[in-house]
């Protein structure tokens, strides 16, 4: 499709619907809201099985659209899986294999690299209006603000966390509407919200993009009254207040999709949702249901996570859809749905799901997906994972050593989703297969670009062995 116009047709028919003759590509491009959640749990809400949450803005996105229960992010933790996504590439080419660290610390050279493009400014290129309202983490000095990015308008903080309801909490880490700080915030998830549905409302007439990245769930757990209210028969007051943030969440993301709807934008809207990482259950409660292990892990409960798609009259309602995706997809999806062929010279390691979503192509986007963090590693190719995580009982999480296959466990998660029955030495052939994949990967990697604990020190490139050991770091930054 070598035109905008034949691609928005092209969706248009496999939804059963012609575009008019007279209808302008610019007018038909579609715009695109992705939503991220922070330290969500993968059992988390309703749609994922959740009774005592409900969740029903979030689930209809789902139910309006397909449901991936084997969706995935590319890092662990926080600022990894965003880089990824920004870019569509495994973070791990480019060196952003970890946190940044808090501001106090971390060095000039530390965020989304300045040569990697964003998907900000993929969409600027295609004509959109772009708006990010939330959390950032993808550095602190003025090269990586978000409006030196790709994006219009920005209202958030830069930091890793942010307390809920004072502006003011972290002088290093502000909250900002565009460079400017912000003194007083009522909470930040509605806050986050009602930015959102302002930039929306006013860029109605043209193309637009949002990001709008909470900062819930993750710490620290403060909820308001009207939210707390709802749970008052949760006895533990951890659980509770994490359950009233979820709630308020799912409130602040209704509101979005009602503005959408008012403005009769709902079928000309592409929808992500997807969380950042697996749940940090000691220290906030989210839980990852059936998966082993939580957030900076890679062990599923790490990184495989809640992944939500719609976009009404293009994809088919009520999907549920097993085949391995993650977060890499997102841009090059967005793209194709406006109309923007993704280009070899780009090195993407995202594909666009479109084609697989409306039922066109039958197979798995991906033949294999991959992690690297720390000395932590995994490949799932098909049902199969090899994977070496670290000891769920260590604390603080182990992050030292270089990476390698060696020791690494083999899983059949379609029998085995909680990764309990070890099979590397009743299979040695798939676990050869998946290590010599795993190291064909690696090898392709270059050595992170800062380590915790040591974020100001570029450190040298180089795959595999020859990258350098990591520290350890607090999962809050």
């Amino acid at each position: 499709m070598k035109s905008t116009f034949l691609i928005a047709a092209f969706a248009a028919a496999t939804a059963g619907l012609l575009l008019p003759a007279t209808a302008s590509a610019e007018s038909k491009k579609p715009n695109v809201l992705v939503i991220l959640a922070d330290d969500l749990g993968y059992g988390e809400t309703s749609i994922q099985g959740n009774p005592q949450i409900p969740t029903p803005h979030i689930d209809s996105i789902g139910k309006s659209g397909v449901r991936f229960t084997s969706g995935y992010v590319s890092g662990p933790y926080c600022s990894p899986t965003r880089a990824g996504l920004f870019t569509g590439r495994y973070q791990q080419r480019f060196g952003h294999e970890f946190n940044p660290g808090p501001a106090q610390t971390a060095g000039q050279a530390v965020g989304l690299p300045v040569e990697e493009k964003t998907i900000g400014d993929r969409f600027k290129e295609a004509g959109y209006t772009t708006g990010w309202f939330g959390k950032s983490h993808l550095g602190y000095e003025p090269q990586f603000h978000p409006l030196k990015r790709g994006f219009d308008e920005f209202y958030g903080f830069l930091g890793g966390a942010h307390d809920y309801l004072d502006a003011k909490a972290d002088g290093k880490n502000p909250i900002l509407k565009g460079t400017e700080q912000v003194d007083s915030v009522e909470y930040t998830t509605e806050s986050f919200a009602k930015e959102a549905v302002s930039f929306i409302d006013k860029n109605k007439k043209k193309p637009w993009f949002v990001y709008l990245p909470f900062n819930a769930v993750h710490g620290p757990l403060q909820a308001t009254e009207k939210y707390l209210a709802r749970f008052a028969n949760i006895e533990d007051q951890k659980r509770r207040t994490f359950a009233a943030q979820l709630s308020a969440m799912d409130d602040a993301i209704g509101t979005v999709l009602e503005k959408i709807r008012a403005n009769g934008q709902e079928e000309n809207t592409l929808i992500f949702f997807f969380a950042d990482n697996g749940g940090p259950t000691r220290q906030t409660t989210s839980q990852n249901g059936p998966l082993r292990g939580f957030k900076a892990q890679t062990w599923e409960g790490g990184i495989r996570v809640a992944w939500l798609a719609q976009w009404k009259g293009r994809i088919p309602a009520g999907q549920v859809d097993d085949r391995p995706v993650i977060q890499l997809d997102i841009l090059p999806t967005a793209l194709a749905a406006a109309g923007v062929e993704a280009k070899p010279e780009w090195k993407l390691d995202g594909v666009n799901l479109l084609p697989y979503i409306t039922g066109e192509k039958k197979e798995a986007p991906h033949e294999a997906l991959y992690w690297r963090f720390g000395p932590q590693i995994a490949i799932r190719k098909g049902a199969w994972k090899l994977v070496k995580g670290t000891n769920p009982e260590s604390q603080p999480l182990e992050r030292r050593g270089a990476a390698s296959v060696e020791g690494a466990e083999l899983y059949n998660l379609e029998k085995d989703i909680g990764e309990t029955n070890n099979l590397a030495a009743s299979e040695p052939e798939k676990l050869k297969e998946l290590a010599a994949a795993w190291e064909r990967w690696n090898s392709e990697l270059v050595a992170p670009k800062w380590i915790p604990g040591n974020a100001g020190k570029k450190q040298g490139a180089g795959g595999g062995k020859k990258r350098p050991a990591a520290q350890t770091q607090a999962q809050s930054n």
